[in-house]
């Protein structure tokens, strides 16, 4: 038994908040049958809905009260790990600042940075809390000893389970407040000025980019991918305290060093409300750089596409940057990504990457996948029957082996703390 074993009987397992989804309650089934105690935080009328077990605590009591609430529970409970889902959400950070002093593995289950068909399990957390070495060499070491990657896509689920499922879990924690009075949510929109605006888009006409677009007037062009403005990979793990600081500074730079043939094309999060108006806050900084004939703004389109067609990629942290990595194209990251890795994406300035931009070290990139797979990603997902089955067999087996960040991939400290320092732009 390694250092980071425990026996069956000498482990307990606590989960707080999960996924808009009954995969939390099959995880905590599988960790059972298996001869493991389970204990379930329950904050909204939305964690009861989909968590349908009987034992759970219902958690009424102020944000302030939960450090003391949580830590007498570990002791009472006998935790040994803790999973949770949005790692960022304040009960969770507090459970993993607790966990880590009293010497209790703390988990997060995200979606996968290989996505469609792979779940993120990482110790501790993601973004600039995440323990996945920065290094080449030691990503180069992990891939050497990991076994082969299954790259084939098996398990998917369509865009509406998703939506619907995340629609009634924050719609039953919103109108559930009389029952956790107290629940903070620390949502950006509240659930119903986030929903609403998806009623007006069902009856709109979307702004498509079609592929007869990517091979005659726009290329060359570069990609800038948006992530949702409420996403905690946006408020916590980037400098930016809104996108349309982002927005405005890409597009600054593009307008003053880009060549004069090249285009450059926004795309909208598939999962957008809608509410920020990006079309329009795009066209308004374009026309004030004097760009807008060159930037053009679309809210669908087939991204494997557009990236096959694209001269390189612009992210906050997005996983477009993984994909666009695997794509060879040339990614520079604004904010804290954990495949912010020399060889792999430019390390330069933004004004030097629309007529310089470092190349991908394809070796690298094939390395950097397979250590993630070996070691932080689980092959399935949240909603298919049968990605549910693999993904909770695999988190069970590494979760109760202390296997999760392993092998070598727990770097500790942290290795991305520095995100809040912007890569030079050069003054405009």
């Amino acid at each position: 038994m390694s250092d980071h074993t425990r026996s069956t009987s000498e482990s307990a397992v606590l989960f707080l908040q999960g996924p808009p989804s009954i995969f939390w309650r099959e995880l905590a089934d599988e960790f059972e049958r298996q001869g493991v105690a389970t204990h379930r935080v329950n904050f909204s009328l939305g964690d009861q809905l989909y968590w349908r077990k009987a034992g759970a605590i219902q958690y009424r009591r102020t944000f302030r009260q939960w450090p003391a609430f949580l830590e007498a529970l570990i002791r009472q409970k006998k935790i040994t790990d803790i999973l949770y889902y949005a790692d960022q959400l304040p009960y969770h950070r507090v459970a993993a600042e607790i966990g880590g002093r009293l010497g209790v593995r703390c988990h997060a289950v995200e979606h996968g940075y290989l996505r469609p068909d792979w779940l993120t399990l990482e110790r501790d957390g993601m973004g600039r809390f995440s323990h996945f070495p920065s290094d080449p060499a030691k990503i180069a070491q992990i891939a050497k000893t990991a076994p082969p990657v299954d790259l084939e896509v098996r398990y998917q689920h369509t865009f509406g389970q998703e939506a619907f499922n995340e629609v009634v879990y924050n719609l039953f924690a919103y109108f559930g407040r009389p029952f956790f009075p107290f629940y903070k949510d620390d949502k950006y929109y509240s659930a119903l000025v986030d929903y609403l605006p998806w009623v007006v888009r069902a009856f709109s006409s979307p702004a498509k980019l079609q592929s007869e677009d990517l091979a005659d007037g726009l290329s060359p062009f570069f990609l800038v991918a948006l992530q949702i403005q409420s996403d905690y990979q946006i408020r916590a793990n980037s400098r930016y305290r809104h996108l349309a600081d982002m927005l405005e500074e890409v597009i600054a730079s593009f307008a003053l060093h880009a060549s004069p043939d090249t285009h450059l094309l926004i795309k909208q999060h598939p999962l957008d409300n809608g509410l920020e108006r990006w079309g329009k806050r795009v066209r308004t900084i374009a026309e004030r750089h004097g760009v807008a004939e060159r930037v053009k703004f679309f809210e669908q389109g087939n991204l494997n596409a557009i990236l096959k067609h694209s001269t390189g990629v612009v992210v906050v942290n997005s996983t477009v940057g993984v994909h666009s990595l695997r794509a060879l194209k040339p990614t520079i990251v604004l904010g804290g990504a954990i495949y912010d890795v020399p060889g792999l994406t430019h390390q330069g300035s933004l004004d030097e990457f629309w007529t310089s931009p470092s190349p991908v070290d394809q070796p690298l990139v094939n390395q950097l996948v397979r250590a993630m797979a070996a070691t932080i990603q689980v092959k399935g997902n949240f909603y298919d029957a049968q990605g549910k089955i693999a993904a909770v067999s695999e988190i069970v087996r590494r979760v109760r082996n202390g296997l999760v960040n392993e092998p070598g991939a727990f770097v500790d400290p942290p290795p991305r703390l520095g995100w809040e320092k912007a890569k030079p732009v050069g003054k405009h």
